[in-house]
């Protein structure tokens, strides 16, 4: 009985997170009702605390970034993102986790190498990189499509990477629009070094 409670607990559990998820996706391509300065260092920075990093190392470049946009949605995004980071690390890995007074968003994580070609299919819903296997704690494959949702409703371009072995996992780069700037769908790109550098 306890067995069949416990597993019973894990498939409600799993299907609230299915649900949470899926409405999260729905509010964001519906777009913004409303918007606000948010400063995106800060949110990162709280968002880092808060995740469980399960002894990977931490880099954080946090130059000051303020953007306008939704502060929830945008808790999401980083939330989602350092989830994903965490979930598809290695032991003694790492996260690195930047802002760019030009408007970047960066977090990079160690983990398996994942082939390039691959990249493209794991910002579409339900897709993931390998197949699943119904665990406790196991995503439903839309965190970066979460993400992607988010950075189109805030007029940002998403861009991912394969990291190159032997560190292997990903780099995502959420690239804001100008101050100011009219939102689109396809923004310019914007680059720039972050200037400030932490390590734990």
């Amino acid at each position: 009985m306890a067995r069949i409670r416990a597993k019973l607990i894990g498939v409600a559990d799993s299907s609230e997170h299915l649900i949470e998820s899926l409405l999260l996706l729905a509010v964001s391509e519906q777009g913004l009702e409303s918007t606000g300065p948010v400063d995106l260092a800060a949110l990162a920075a709280a968002e880092l605390a808060a995740c469980p990093q399960q002894g990977l190392t931490v880099v954080r470049t946090l130059a000051p970034l303020t953007v306008p946009g939704d502060r929830t949605l945008l808790g999401h995004l980083l939330r989602n993102l350092l989830t994903n980071a965490v979930r598809h690390n290695r032991a003694g890995g790492r996260i690195a986790v930047s802002t760019s007074a030009e408007g970047e968003l960066t977090v990079s994580n160690t983990g398996p190498v994942i082939d390039p070609a691959d990249v493209p299919g794991l910002l579409e819903p339900f897709r993931r990189r390998a197949e699943r296997l119904h665990t406790t704690g196991e995503g439903a494959g839309l965190g970066l499509s979460i993400v992607a949702s988010i950075a189109r409703a805030h007029g940002a371009e998403l861009a991912a990477e394969a990291n190159p072995a032997p560190e292997g996992g990903l780099t995502v780069r959420v690239r804001f629009p100008p101050t100011g700037e009219a939102r689109t769908s396809r923004p310019p790109g914007l680059r720039g070094p972050a200037d400030v550098r932490s390590e734990e």
